[in-house]
């Protein structure tokens, strides 16, 4: 049996935490005689161990889970000043209020379990919230240490590349937002032809109307299967373009 089935030093010195699972290790143990009886004694006690660790692993998850789920709630949270009749709650009196709140149980899940795929979660939820707060450094943060710790294939990759090209923009940085959107189209091409859109719209802002109207022009073609081709005609229309 591999290493990283055994108890952490730090675990063990967890008392009761380890008593408990301990002892559920040994029920099952009596539950499993013959397979003890082959094993024999010091893999048992392996064994023990073993099981101990995925009884904690389980548990961490749980809990991971559990405070994940307060900051699901905290954002979809109404905003009222009093509580409202029929409505679990919690409410709070703004929307920045309720970001706050997302932003600190956020904080919680971080602290508590720390490179877990909860805790990837939460650093995007953070970095979401710190944005409407208009926390931008601390909300990029949050956003790259998302990327840092999810996989590459997560389905929430975009959400953040997406928040670190607003951070960008709402520092008043057109070009790290325009390199920002790049990103995104490069590393989630299914997002691409939104990426583009926000790239029109940064450039005609910014007084490069030109090439929004010739990043426009080209998005049919470019994004053939697109349904934002009608938006993007229209945006079009309004620059002066066909």
């Amino acid at each position: 049996m591999s290493k990283s089935a055994e108890l952490s030093r730090k675990e063990i010195k967890q008392p009761d935490q380890f008593q408990v699972v301990a002892g559920e290790a040994a029920s099952w143990l009596t539950g499993h005689r013959r397979q003890a009886v082959i094993f024999g004694g010091a893999a048992a006690v392996v064994l023990v161990a073993a099981v101990a660790y995925l009884t904690i692993r389980e548990r961490s998850a749980a809990g991971a889970a559990a405070l994940l789920s307060e900051v699901y709630r905290n954002a979809g949270a109404e905003i009222s000043s009093v509580p409202l009749p029929g409505v679990p709650g919690p409410f709070y009196p703004s929307d920045a209020a309720r970001q706050q709140a997302v932003a600190e149980a956020a904080g919680k899940v971080l602290a508590a379990y720390p490179g877990s795929s909860q805790a990837a979660l939460a650093a995007l939820a953070k970095g979401d919230a710190l944005l409407r707060l208009g926390q931008f450094d601390a909300s990029a943060a949050a956003y790259q240490l998302y990327l840092s710790t999810a996989p590459r294939t997560d389905s929430f990759r975009f959400s953040a590349l997406e928040g670190l090209a607003l951070v960008a923009e709402g520092k008043g940085d057109v070009a790290g937002a325009l390199a920002g959107w790049v990103r995104l189209a490069g590393e989630v091409p299914g997002q691409a032809d939104r990426a583009d859109l926000e790239r029109a719209r940064l450039l005609a802002g910014s007084g490069k109307a030109e090439e929004a109207r010739t990043l426009l022009a080209s998005f049919a073609d470019t994004h053939k299967a697109s349904q934002l081709t009608g938006e993007a005609a229209e945006r079009l229309a309004k620059l002066g373009g066909r």
